[in-house]
């Protein structure tokens, strides 16, 4: 199985080439990308984020101090942004409250319990949560979404319906744990989700035809 994923991971990253994720100048930044791309495509993300930039408040001190209805106009691109200003508060209220609101106080924090105070954090699941744990810590923790779920069924190296941690525990247990490969692999998985593995999918030219254990 782990020469299965090795294979899997050789063509998309041959076909797609490296994705350069994930998107953001700061650590900060990352981890409200990561919360504000919840249920929105990445672009109004980026336009949130301008907005943020753009008001000067784009630092855990100034976002935890603005009022959350004019948080909510800021980050309106996003979509559902009086939701997502609460997660955001959320989120820096548990940093400050625990933390000092720095994140360089996370930096000894083992992963399981980070994994754990965060998923604690209401607005924040698992797929969130990883995603903070691996592009703003650099923690070797993989990130699943419904592209994965999707690509992992369709060949047959999950069951269809499997739940979220059976298939990060699928992906962590046959391959090396290293930030770089998790990175890189699930932007693929994503990149192959949006192009070719669609809910009707394209097969005739996707990238993983004629894998042997199809």
């Amino acid at each position: 199985m782990t020469s299965d994923l090795r294979d899997i991971y050789r063509r998309l990253l041959r076909r797609f080439g490296p994705q350069h994720w994930w998107p953001g100048q700061t650590r900060f930044e990352i981890i409200i990308g990561a919360i504000l791309t919840q249920n929105t495509n990445w672009s109004n993300v980026e336009k949130a984020i301008a907005n943020l930039k753009k008001a000067g408040v784009l630092t855990a001190d100034k976002l935890h101090a603005v009022d959350i209805k004019k948080l909510a106009e800021l980050i309106r691109p996003a979509g559902y942004y009086n939701i997502k200003a609460a997660r955001l508060k959320s989120f820096l209220d548990w940093l400050f409250e625990n933390y000092a609101g720095k994140l360089k106080n996370l930096k000894d924090v083992p992963t399981d319990r980070l994994r754990r105070e965060l998923l604690g954090v209401k607005g924040i699941g698992p797929e969130t949560a990883d995603s903070i744990l691996l592009y703003a810590f650099e923690r070797p923790v993989f990130v699943v979404d419904a592209y994965t779920a999707r690509i992992a069924a369709r060949h047959h190296l999950i069951d269809e319906g499997a739940g979220y941690d059976e298939i990060k525990d699928f992906f962590e247990s046959h391959l090396p744990a290293e930030v770089a490969l998790f990175n890189e692999y699930h932007a693929l998985l994503v990149r192959l989700g949006k192009e070719f593995c669609r809910p009707t999918p394209r097969c005739d030219r996707c990238p993983l035809n004629h894998l042997p254990h199809l």
